[in-house]
């Protein structure tokens, strides 16, 4: 009995002792950081203030945008909207309805309808905006009540998902209005599943979780680091020494070198970036139909993806292919390498004698774009059109492109699931400067697809506008350079077509 007793009492004592000191508990887990080397830049904190893909992909997820699409499923989904119909009677008018009880960070204020009405005006009217195209469509926004908006379109618009949906970045009205621009800096809080920890502008952004993000998981990773390491060996020496995670645009001479290392795997994807040439027909030589159709003999495709994409790569025969919305095989004229056409084509053009051009390629943003842009130009130059090489800084580049100063130019337009928005972007009389290309009968085409709800009946008037622009070729389309991801066993990723790299698709291990 005593012993029972003693032992009562060590019991006691050292209950006591664990209530006075704190009992020991499990060691706190490490916060996570995923380091994911990208190419683009990082040119300021002004969401609206460019229109890359990476900052679309960046911005989206620290913001918060209406929706994605999800190019694994092929299903557009929500993300801040969490459903969105068009009226019954009226196909012009669309309604968004958001999700409910959405926290900003930081503050915790709720996401309402007069943000995203807010958002699509600073889209369309920010000084510095270069995303106007994508409210084009629009014609009002207008906040029903807390948590529905409603958008009418200037005309019925099928595909207006493909201009919104994770290129619409939804910022806090109140912020704006009590900071004005100075907002993006002061208080860059969204309603996205990553809050922005940091930003050094050409070099880096650092992300963190938000918590309160509905469905965030445990497992995503704590910070996100998007680091600019433009140049390939660069990128590809910092996957093998650990010091990144997950390296974006390996390219295909690259890919064997991360193929046989351990600890690493190279994930390949079908890409829906389209590569293409540009000629300005406002600049001469380039409003000679025929020159920029020599221009289309000139080029041998399949050697430039077998020599210098060693095969990852796909020939495309107008601005889709495979995969995207609205391919058909049926697309003319589809353009073969054939250098004598091409040197026919040249002198009657009016160029007996041979042209001389200047090409502009940035370097370093494109996957071998310094190579590929080098093998265009010799090819060109064997048929009379005498091609100089300009590299210039992708800052400095696509900004001339933008204001339509750049007259022909080795470019890619990326995310083309659908291509209504890009079609209107580049081709449609007066939407944008970059190609100058004006065309009524296109130009009319491209209005009735926009307005044709029934996917048979618009894919043939898609079919219609990709002949038009065959046939014209105010820009040639060259292929899609497959997506090479360099990706440790430390995370689970599977790579999305349009190169999007969210931390809620990542896990680390």
């Amino acid at each position: 009995m005593a012993s029972t007793r003693k032992l009562g009492l060590l019991c006691i004592a050292v209950l006591a002792a664990l209530i006075a000191y704190g009992a020991p508990t499990a060691p706190a887990r490490a916060e996570t950081t995923v380091n994911i080397a990208v190419v683009n830049d990082f040119a300021g904190w002004n969401p609206y203030a460019d229109s890359t893909e990476q900052m679309y992909m960046i911005w989206c997820q620290v913001y918060g945008c209406l929706g994605t699409f999800n190019t694994l499923t092929g299903e557009y989904e929500g993300m801040l909207a969490q459903s969105w119909e068009t009226d019954k009677s009226d196909p012009r008018i669309w309604y968004f309805h958001l999700r409910h009880g959405l926290k900003r960070q930081h503050d915790g204020k709720e996401l309402t309808a007069e943000d995203v009405v807010h958002s699509i005006d600073r889209t369309r009217n920010d000084p510095h905006t270069a995303q106007a195209n994508n409210v084009h469509p629009i014609a009002s926004a207008e906040a029903v009540d807390k948590y529905t908006v409603k958008i009418v379109t200037k005309e019925p618009t099928a595909p207006l998902l493909s201009y919104i949906f994770d290129r619409v970045i939804i910022t806090g009205k109140d912020l704006y209005d009590k900071y004005g621009a100075d907002a993006d800096r002061k208080a860059p809080w969204g309603w996205g599943p990553y809050s922005l920890e940091s930003l050094e502008i050409g070099q880096r952004m650092v992300l963190r979780k938000n918590p309160n993000w509905p469905g965030i998981k445990k497992d995503n990773p704590d910070r996100i680091i998007f680091a600019r390491i433009k140049e390939d060996e660069a990128r590809v020496t910092a996957l093998l020494d650990g010091e990144v995670q997950i390296a974006m645009a390996i390219p295909p001479h690259l890919a064997s070198r991360v193929e046989s290392a351990k600890g690493v795997k190279a994930v390949g994807v079908p890409s829906v970036e389209d590569m293409f040439l540009g000629m300005n027909p406002k600049f001469k030589p380039w409003d000679n139909k025929k020159l920029r159709q020599a221009v289309a003999y000139a080029i041998d495709r399949k050697a430039i993806i077998a020599s210098i994409f060693q095969g990852r790569a796909s020939i495309l025969d107008g601005p889709v292919g495979p995969g995207q919305y609205g391919y058909s095989p049926d697309v003319t004229p589809k353009y073969r390498y054939n250098p004598a056409k091409a040197k026919q084509l040249v002198a009657e053009a009016g160029y007996p004698n041979g042209v001389d051009v200047d090409l502009y390629t940035s370097v370093d943003r494109y996957i071998d774009d310094r190579e590929t842009s080098q093998a265009i130009a010799a090819m060109l130059t064997k048929v009379g059109i005498r091609t100089k090489l300009h590299t210039p800084e992708y800052s400095t580049e696509w900004p001339h492109v933008r204001k339509g100063l750049v007259p022909f130019y080795y470019q890619g337009r990326g995310a083309v699931i659908d291509p209504s928005a890009a079609l209107e972007q580049y081709f449609q009389t007066g939407v944008t400067p970059r190609i100058g290309y004006s065309n009524p009968k296109l130009d009319a085409v491209l209005l009735a697809e926009r307005r044709t709800f029934d996917p048979a009946a618009r894919k043939k008037l898609l079919l219609q506008a990709f002949d038009i622009i065959q046939e014209d070729v105010p820009a040639f389309f060259l292929w899609r350079i497959n997506s090479l991801y360099g990706i440790s066993d430390k995370v689970a990723f599977q790579p999305h077509s349009d190169e999007r790299v969210f931390g809620t698709d990542i896990t680390v291990k």
